[in-house]
Formats: C-alpha cells, sequence, structure tokens
C-alpha cells in the first residue's frame, strides 16, 4: 500500500454532501484539502488512508457541504437591522432606505461591510454579491472590497449606479441626493474602481445600475459594455415590486426585461436581483440569454413584493440562486432560512407541495451561485475544486433524527449551526470566532456608529420599543 500524500487538512468521517455532477451523498466521506483546493473527497475509509494530514478535524455527527453564495446582499445595511418594518417596498425605501443611504458615510460602510462579512462567515456564507450603492466614490467602494476580502470571503462589491435622473425616478419620488453623478461620471467612477480590483483580486467589482424600472437606460448600455470589457458579470434590481415594470413599460412603451433582450443586453453576464414580476415574454427572455436571477423570498416575504416565478425561470433557463438581500430586509444573512423560505414561498404559491424540493434548493444555494457568479470552481465538493466549505453540526435536538443529511440542512439547520467555514483553504470561522477579528469590539463599534446614524437621519420614530397598533401608543420605561 503507497505510503499516505501529505496535505493540510483533513475534514474525516462526516455526512459529505457534495452537490457534483451525480449529486454524490458520502454518509461517512472525507475531503481532504491542501493550499486552496480540495484534494480528495470519498468514503473516509478510503481518503483517511491516502493522506497524512497536519490536521484533521473529526467531523462525525456534522455535514461538509460546499460554502454558500449569497447572490444579493446589501452589507451597508448592517447598521439599520430591524428599521423600517410594516412597510410595503416603496414606502420603506421612500421613507427608510433612501434617507439610510443619504446620512451613511465612508466609515459607516466600511464598518458595516465588515459587520456583514463577519455574519456570513459564521452562517457559512463564502461569496457574497454586495449590492453596494451608499456612498459610491471609489474610496468608499474600495473600502468596502477590502473589509469584505479581510474577513476572508470571495465575491463582488456590485457599485449601485443611478446617473442622470430620469423622469421615472423624479415621478416615483426618488430624492435628488441620491444624484451624486451623472451618467458618465459614473461609469467612469466604476471603470476605476474595477482597475483597482483586477482579475486577480478576491472581491472584484461589478457594474450595478441600481434599478431597471427607474435607472438611465445608457447607464444600462455602459454597464453592460463595461462587464464585457472586464470579464465580470453586471447586476440590477429588477421588478421587485408590482409598480416597477407597469412604471417602466408607461414611460418607454415597453417592460425593462423585453427592452433589455431587444437591446442585446440580456446574456449570461446580466444577474438580475428578484425578477418578480415578469411577464411570460420576460420569463422566457431570461431563460434564453442563460441570464442570472437572484431569488431572495425572506426579504420578498418582509416587503410583501410578491412571489418569484421559480420553476417557469428555471424551466426557461435561468440560473436561479438565493440571496439574502441584506440585514435590512429580513433581519439576518442566513442562507438555511432562505432555502427553507424558497420551500415555502412556492409551495404556498403553487400549492403543490414538490413545486420546488430541499435538493433544488440546496442546489440553488451553492452551485447555482456559483454558476450566477461565474466563479466555476466553486459550489461544490469535488476533487480540483476550490476549498470554499462549510461545516455543519448535525447534533442538536431540533435536527433529531437525522435520516437524510440533505433534509436536515434545508428544513432544520441554520446559521447558528454552522462550526466551520473555510475560502480557499483557509479557515475563516471556526467554533465561534472569526480567526484575528475582535467581534466584541466589532459589534460595539458598530452600536455606537448605528447609533449615531440613527440620530443624524432622524429616524427616532421609527425605533420606538413598540410601534403603534390600531392606534394604540406603545409605552418605554
Amino acid at each position: 500500500m503507497p505510503e499516505p500524500r501529505p496535505c493540510a487538512l483533513l475534514l474525516s468521517s462526516a455526512q459529505v454532501v457534495t452537490v457534483d455532477d451525480g449529486r454524490t451523498v458520502h454518509t461517512i466521506g472525507s475531503v481532504a484539502v491542501d493550499g486552496d483546493r480540495i484534494v480528495d473527497v470519498g468514503p473516509a475509509r478510503e481518503v483517511d488512508a491516502r493522506w497524512r494530514a497536519r490536521r484533521r478535524v473529526d467531523c462525525r455527527g456534522r455535514a461538509v457541504v460546499p460554502g454558500f453564495t449569497d447572490a444579493h446582499t446589501h452589507l451597508f445595511q448592517s447598521l439599520a437591522r430591524g428599521i423600517g418594518d410594516g412597510l410595503a417596498i416603496w414606502p420603506w425605501l421612500n421613507r427608510f432606505m433612501w434617507p439610510y443611504a443619504i446620512h451613511l458615510d465612508t466609515e459607516d460602510a466600511r464598518l458595516a461591510a465588515r459587520l456583514g462579512a463577519v455574519e456570513a462567515a459564521r452562517a457559512g456564507i463564502t461569496t457574497v454579491v454586495d449590492h453596494h450603492y451608499a456612498p459610491t466614490d471609489p474610496g468608499t467602494v474600495l473600502a468596502v472590497a477590502d473589509a469584505i476580502e479581510e474577513i476572508g470571503l470571495r465575491g463582488a462589491v456590485a457599485r449601485g449606479m443611478l446617473g442622470d435622473r430620469t423622469e421615472v425616478a423624479a415621478a416615483r419620488g426618488l430624492p435628488e441626493a441620491l444624484y451624486r453623478y451623472g451618467t458618465a461620471e459614473e461609469l467612469d467612477l466604476t471603470r476605476q474602481c474595477m482597475a483597482e480590483r483586477g482579475p486577480d483580486a478576491r472581491v472584484r467589482v461589478w457594474p450595478a445600475p441600481l434599478n431597471l424600472s427607474y435607472g438611465d437606460r445608457d447607464l444600462v448600455r455602459g454597464a453592460a459594455a463595461l462587464a464585457r470589457e472586464h470579464g465580470v458579470r453586471w447586476h440590477t434590481h429588477c421588478s421587485e415590486g408590482a409598480k416597477d415594470p407597469v412604471s417602466h413599460a408607461e414611460a418607454y412603451g415597453v417592460r425593462p426585461v423585453t427592452w433589455l433582450a431587444r437591446e442585446g443586453l440580456l446574456d449570461d453576464r446580466a444577474t438580475l436581483a428578484h425578477a418578480v414580476w415578469l411577464d411570460a415574454e420576460e420569463t422566457e427572455a431570461v431563460g434564453a440569454a442563460g441570464a442570472g436571477v437572484a431569488h431572495a423570498p425572506c426579504s420578498n416575504a418582509y416587503l410583501a413584493s410578491g412571489t418569484m416565478p421559480w420553476r417557469r425561470l428555471r424551466e426557461a433557463g435561468a440560473v436561479v440562486a438565493l440571496g439574502t438581500d441584506g440585514p435590512s430586509a429580513g433581519g439576518r444573512q442566513d442562507m438555511f432560512e432562505v432555502m427553507k423560505q424558497t420551500l415555502f414561498a412556492q409551495r404556498l404559491d403553487t400549492l403543490d407541495p414538490a413545486a420546488v424540493r430541499c435538493e433544488d434548493a440546496l442546489e440553488a444555494a451553492t452551485r447555482d451561485g456559483a454558476r450566477y457568479t461565474g466563479l466555476a470552481d466553486t459550489g461544490t465538493v469535488r476533487t480540483g475544486a476550490l476549498a470554499d466549505l462549510a461545516v455543519v453540526d448535525l447534533t442538536g435536538t431540533a435536527l433529531q433524527p437525522v435520516y437524510r443529511a440533505v433534509s436536515a440542512l434545508v428544513y432544520a439547520a441554520r446559521a447558528a449551526d454552522v462550526v466551520m467555514t473555510l475560502v480557499g483553504g483557509r479557515v475563516v470561522y471556526e467554533d465561534g470566532h472569526c480567526p484575528g477579528v475582535d467581534e466584541e469590539a466589532l459589534r460595539a463599534h458598530a452600536r455606537e456608529r448605528a447609533g449615531r446614524l440613527v440620530e443624524r437621519a432622524g429616524f427616532g420614530a421609527l425605533t420606538e420599543p413598540w410601534r403603534h397598533v390600531a392606534g394604540r401608543p406603545g409605552r418605554a420605561s
């Protein structure tokens, strides 16, 4: 028998849910990691015999899964968790989110991104697409990217752009204070940021028109061109609210996704957040283009925005990934919660308990997230893939008994059950701590900055201990 080969890390005797092409599950499996790659995966008895690890982790009672991709989040919103409850999407934006964004400064954004990245790492999220639009000067955008990378995650900061103020934006009440740059300047600033974070960066910069329904059309054209030029994706909010495609059609005579397709802008570089209110023609166009859609069911439920046509989009050929939509529109960056809500929302919408299976949700959170971001070497547990992994404890009372690991992960597990997260073979979270991060100091700093921000933005009424219910005021002592 040949001598065991050396490797850096051996995750031994786990339930290994690979989400590979064969959807293999090793009920007693091991994963060997060396450098930034997975070098072996298979039955524990075989893998353990082939490797001599510098560190061996006994993973009995645990699952090893691909690290999750959060395909649409807003880390800058971490300082405003829990404010704005009970509002539909447009009142929520106008009364809360736009004022919040206007009053944010660079240090707020950097700190919020760091806090959000730690939360993500603790939840087994290894890749994030952070749609950042407050503030968007190059210094702040690059500071946010640095903060995410310092925690150890990979992904993209999608630089939110508004450009020239359109008639649709004015009619829908977007405040003029949001409009800091015209279209040409937005594209130039994004190009500068993209040049600073080139192909070798773990966190890239993507162009990201803020919203298809009210954004400048030349800005969208320019964003798609920048994405092609730099070999990345581009990102935007798409038909999240019912009024979004209607307002675009009233202004231009065509729905937004139909316009994208006619302009030749809809391809596999386009990543559309939400896509709740698509008609049949738009759904077929997204699928035919192989474009990506970030489904954010917790946010859609929180804001009562509607339910994305999951089955129709997937059957049409779209790449459907999952997103948390950030801490302000649902509370937590917890992909377990997002997977579970995906199942429940679709089943309620279709009245079909087989509309989405737990396997579908796990695929969307892992391998489809990798396809969505263009990171081909992530999203599965297979030899040669990047070692982006989450280790999940399945021994808790709420998970017993574990008949099927996939079912336990989607229905019963939560972010708090993650015990280890690796990105490129580096441990970014383990047993309650992110290495090199003083989380207590980070939380204290976040609370301090958030308090100042709430006061500056005039959000006192939104932070009452008990909000009015049927005319009855709350009391605080």
